[in-house]
């Protein structure tokens, strides 16, 4: 039930609402227009309580009935770009505003919070009060701003800033993700070592792939990583040093500069990225020997269809773990952290790479079909994996 005194505000919380819609940072982004809307109108009537992830996917995203959210992130990436929106907007045009929209964790419904009025500052006390003025945002978990930050990086490395191996402080958070057998599996080769993890972000466009495209990867690849990883670092790849390389293990989001370094990694793909599609170097008996990239979308669609690469190979010397998560379009380097990080699509990725003994290949390289809506994954399906194996001399 919606008590007299919130439908007494109910009109300024929806006018607050459009005047979200039509900020900038919403501008560009139909998807989260409609998915604010449906959430507030929702929220505002009293309905939001009993809205499930499985009726915003249908009523949202024109999911079929068979649609299961235990196979498809959809609803959960955008949720969580959602709230990136939201924060965004009340960092830059929102930041007088006295309504404070926001989005909780854990559920659909959102929140209208009147922010604190303030006293007159003095020149000295101004900055602190300021702070206190916006306190509805400094609640926010340390989870979401840690997120938000590994993003200001990557944009700041898009624009030409340096950034040599920040470290972060994890202590203090909180798992976001079930740590299941299967992303155990997964992680293990690159966690369980005394070595720092030095995660590497795409610092230059190459083809589809932008710094900007690494941002969604990088927040979600920060969610996941919050307490399970002392010692991470990032870097850029045209910044990245042997150092790093010899010391670390690595994570590379979208295509590594060519810095020299990189060719003294012992294996060699099987699978290659090519302008038309992906290249089967050695197809064994009834493997395809070529991946084409699917048709470009028509205009009547929001919906890009691509392939994400996931390589896995040894460091250099054969020392260390290296792992990249690339691809044919904006979107391969998140769709390749979400299939990394996801419970149910780790699931999926181990289920087919596990060997008939019961282990997973040492190193490999796995192929996935991605559809995504503005650069964001909105389906991953595994397509295809290779093993890699070391020379007969290492």
């Amino acid at each position: 039930m919606v008590s007299e005194a919130e439908t007494n505000r109910v009109p300024l919380n929806q006018e607050q609402v459009r005047r979200i819609l039509l900020s900038k940072a919403f501008r560009t982004s139909e998807v989260h227009r409609n998915l604010l809307h449906y959430l507030a109108e929702k929220s505002l009537s009293g309905e939001a309580d009993g809205l499930k992830e499985y009726t915003v996917g249908l009523d949202v995203f024109a999911k079929p009935d068979t649609y299961d959210p235990r196979q498809e992130s959809v609803v959960r990436m955008h949720m969580a770009r959602l709230r990136q929106k939201l924060a965004e907007y009340y960092r830059t045009e929102g930041v007088d505003d006295q309504i404070v929209v926001d989005l909780p964790k854990g559920a659909f419904k959102v929140t209208f919070d009147a922010r604190a009025a303030t006293l007159p500052a003095e020149p000295q006390a101004e900055q602190a009060n300021a702070a206190s003025a916006s306190s509805p945002i400094l609640r926010r978990s340390l989870i979401v701003l840690l997120a938000l930050l590994v993003v200001a990086v990557a944009c700041a490395l898009y624009f030409g800033l340096r950034l040599r191996q920040v470290e972060r402080t994890t202590a203090t958070l909180a798992a976001p993700t079930v740590w299941t057998s299967e992303l155990r599996e997964l992680w293990d080769p690159l966690l369980s070592q005394d070595r720092p993890l030095v995660v590497v972000l795409a610092t230059q466009q190459s083809g589809n792939l932008t710094a900007i495209a690494t941002a969604n990867g990088a927040f979600l690849l920060g969610q996941f990583l919050a307490d399970r990883k002392q010692s991470v670092y990032v870097t850029g790849s045209d910044e990245l040093s042997m150092p790093d390389i010899i010391m670390g293990n690595l994570v590379f989001l979208g295509p590594p500069s060519p810095n020299g370094h990189l060719p003294a990694l012992p294996l060699k793909e099987e699978l290659v990225m090519e302008s038309a599609g992906i290249r089967n170097l050695h197809p064994a008996p009834g493997e395809p020997a070529f991946f084409p990239n699917p048709p470009a979308r028509s205009v009547n669609s929001t919906v890009d269809e691509s392939y994400a690469l996931i390589t896995h190979t040894p460091g250099v010397k054969g020392k260390g773990d290296v792992l990249y998560l690339s691809g044919t379009h904006a979107s391969s380097p998140t769709a390749g952290v979400e299939a990394f990080t996801d419970p149910a699509l780790a699931r999926t990725v181990v289920e087919h790479l596990r060997k008939p003994g019961g282990k997973l290949p040492r190193y490999y390289q796995i192929l996935l079909k991605v559809k995504s809506m503005e650069d964001t994954p909105i389906e991953i399906i595994y397509a295809f994996h290779k093993e890699l194996r070391l020379p007969a001399n290492q």
